[in-house]
């Protein structure tokens, strides 16, 4: 996604990573990028800095702790495009992940911040290709709409974002199960993979007649 926006904008990306693992060199934007432990203590002190430098997208290699959290959700209510990571089994346990990081009496105002500062979730799968051969990647997509805002605003209802996603196909919105089954028809994935990797084998099976 930053070689992605590299290619295509011009702009400044700042990003913090532990450790770098892909160096980037300057295309049409300009890329600064530091390493914890190196260039700063961690993620939440190297955010307060790299809003000095006035960057046009964020890239945080993973928001570990409530302090990198909220000085997330801070540079992305000031108008920066702020990227990052956790380990999440899909999109829903995200929302809960980022949320849960928050004291109880916090969280509300946290769904807020979060359902008015988000643009999207990709999550991402790897499975085996059929022909044995490497693997392919099955992702999982979100995207803020009306509908998936109520959804994370009001954790009584989070659970239907799923369905949310299931239908969401006109705003680019997948599930793994959807591209699962379209991975399985065309070949790339096998039906012992595919099955493994459903997030519900048992509806995957019903799509599949």
């Amino acid at each position: 996604m930053i070689s992605h926006i590299n290619a295509t904008r011009r702009c400044h990306i700042v990003t913090l990573e532990d450790p770098i693992e892909v160096l980037h060199r300057d295309d049409n934007a300009i890329i600064d990028q530091r390493e914890i432990g190196v260039d700063t203590e961690g993620f939440g002190s190297g955010l307060k800095a790299v809003s000095r430098q006035d960057p046009d997208v964020i890239f945080i290699g993973e928001m570990r702790d409530l302090e990198t959290v909220e000085a997330a959700l801070q540079a992305a209510e000031t108008g920066h495009l702020v990227i990052s990571t956790l380990h999440t089994t899909d999109a829903r346990e995200t929302i809960n992940r980022v949320v849960d990081m928050y004291p109880k009496e916090s969280q509300g105002q946290a769904r807020i911040s979060l359902a008015n500062s988000l643009k999207g979730i990709v999550c991402q799968r790897l499975a085996p290709r059929a022909t044995g051969q490497g693997r392919v990647a099955v992702v999982e997509v979100l995207v803020m709409t009306t509908r998936t805002f109520e959804f994370v605003i009001d954790p009584a209802q989070l659970p239907m974002i799923d369905d949310a996603i299931a239908e969401g196909g006109y705003y680019g919105m997948q599930t793994f199960d959807q591209h699962l089954l379209a991975l399985y028809e065309s070949g790339e994935v096998s039906l012992r993979d595919a099955l493994a990797n459903a997030s519900n084998p048992h509806h995957f099976r019903v799509a599949l007649r």
